[in-house]
This record gives C-alpha cells, structure tokens and sequence, in this order.
C-alpha cells in the first residue's frame, strides 16, 4: 500500500506554484527515492500506476507537473508553455528543487531520477547541470536530434514566433516536432496512435483534459534549446562518470528514431566515459512503455536495475 499526497512549492521562475505528487510505502522499510520528470503535454499524476508498483517494493516516488503542465499553471496562463525566458531551465531547476527537499526528508537513501519523454531530455540537462546528487538515472523514450535538424527547428521557431508570438500554437511547427511521428502507424486511428499500441491508452489520454494539449511555439523553441545542450559532446562529458544510466524504449517509438536515436544517445554516454550505462529496446512497443500491453515487463526490469543499485 502506498500513502498518496500532494503538496506545491515555489518555482524558480518566482511566479509559479508546482505542484507535486508522492507516494510514500507505508507498510514496508523504504529502501530508495524515484523522482519521475513527465512528458510534453502530461503531468505527474499520469504515473500513478507504476508509482504504485515502486512502492509496493519500498520505493519513495514523487512526480512534480513542470511549468505550464498539470497543475503547474499561473491563472490565465497558457498551458504547455515554459514562460518567456529560461523556460528550460526553469523546470530543471525545479526539478532538483524537488530533489533536494525530497532527499532532506529521507536522507541516505539512494535516490533515482526517472525521465520520460521530454522530462528525459529534461533529465539530461539535470545531469549535465548537477553532477554528482544521484545514485542512479533511467532515460525512457529519449532520443538523439542532429545538429542540423536541431537548427533548422530553430529557423522555424523563431519565424513563427516573430509572426504569432511566443504564446501561440503553430501549425507548421508543430508538424516540424510531431507531424511525422504517426506517418510510422499508417492507416492511424487518432493523431496520437504513436503513444502507444494500446488503443484504450490512447483513448484515456485524449479524453484528459490535462493531456495532449496544443505545444506553445515558446515550449517548442525551448525545448530545441535543450536538445543543444543534451547533444554536445563536451556538455555529456561533464556527467558524473559513476553515475549509473539505463536507456528504455520500444523499438517502435518515433521519439527515438525506432530505436536509432536511443543507441546514438547510449554511445554518447559511453563516449563520455560512464562506466555503468546499459540499454533495452522493448519489441514492439511505441512511446508510452509504461502503458503498453507489455507494460509488466518494463515495470520488472526497472525495478531489477534500482534494486541492484540500491
């Protein structure tokens, strides 16, 4: 059994409230702390399931909704949007704002940074920035952009915004980002049949209204801000080279190139001299793992690595 609770505290950006997720054992000896970083166009709350299983097996897990998502949102903001300056490194800021007050509360316990998705680049950049507060860091459904896709996204971006406004949604950017994901999973049901294989996944997180929100142009140009960070060489090379990583994907995710961009962003790590980075590509499997027909297999393996390192 898990003791769930909610609780906010001050972002970095000085304006917003964050609202954060636990869920703390309550009939077993905690062994470890998992701190879970969400997707674009989700929030914390959607983990719930597998923080469930975590905790069933002594885990700790808190899940913040970073800045425009969830319930991380000023009044009259828009949703899916980071701000109007260092968005990006906002959110990672809180993110190891969470950290560091989740560790104060269970002190000596190993503790896990698990990213999915945006919140796995989001972690990237937490590794770069803060070396050496971890015990361990999963990457799921991550991926590795080249530089010439990443600048050319930025072109886009930056005309778009000049012509709508950071605030804004735009079409043409938003194909750029995701418009190519479902040509993979022709003929598609819905737009976001690349999420998952799981058709009653994809139905839940259409009907949220928390989910699939319109990506504003600023997330979009953040974003490709932290892909510039995550994808150099010498900014990789300032990990903690102890620190343990696990890559997790399906091989059918287009986040990852179907598997591609998950071993480019595996090699980088290993280039960079980390001496204890594995990788599992899950057969079949699209880009929410967690929720796919398979998802038992994933939740084991995950929690046969923390175990390992706990």
């Amino acid at each position: 059994m898990a003791i769930t609770s909610e609780y906010y505290f001050p972002s970095s950006d000085g304006k917003t409230l964050i609202h954060v997720n636990q869920w703390t054992p309550n009939d077993r000896k905690i062994i470890g702390v998992v701190q879970i970083a969400h997707g674009v166009a989700e929030y914390g709350g959607r983990y719930a399931p597998f923080a469930r299983y975590l905790c069933a097996h002594g885990y700790v897990v808190v899940a913040n909704d970073h800045l425009g998502h969830g319930l991380s949102v000023i009044d009259g903001a828009p949703m899916v949007y980071l701000g109007e300056t260092d968005g990006w490194q906002h959110v990672v800021d809180d993110m190891e704002e969470l950290r560091r007050r989740t560790a104060r509360v269970f002190p000596g316990k190993p503790y896990f940074l698990f990213g999915h998705s945006m919140g796995s680049f989001l972690s990237r950049t937490h590794l770069i920035r803060y070396p050496g507060c971890l015990d361990g860091c999963i990457l799921c459904g991550t991926g590795h952009q080249s530089p010439a896709l990443i600048a050319g996204g930025k072109l886009i971006a930056d005309r778009e915004i000049r012509r709508l406004g950071r605030k804004s949604f735009s079409v043409k950017a938003d194909k750029l980002a995701f418009g190519a994901y479902n040509q993979h999973f022709k003929p598609s049901r819905t737009k976001f049949d690349w999420i998952s294989a799981n058709e009653a996944n994809v139905d839940d997180y259409i009907a949220d209204p928390l989910c699939g929100g319109d990506t504003t142009l600023g997330l979009f140009r953040d974003m490709l801000d932290g892909l510039t960070i995550i994808t150099k060489q010498s900014n990789i090379n300032k990990m903690d080279k102890e620190l343990p990583v696990f890559f997790i994907a399906g091989d059918k995710d287009p986040v990852g190139d179907m598997g591609k961009g998950v071993e480019k962003a595996y090699h980088c790590f290993q280039k960079a001299g980390l001496r204890d980075v594995t990788m599992k590509l899950y057969h079949g499997l699209r880009h929410e793992i967690l929720n796919e027909s398979g998802k038992q297999y994933v939740y084991r393996d995950v929690l046969d690595w923390l175990e390992a390192r706990s």
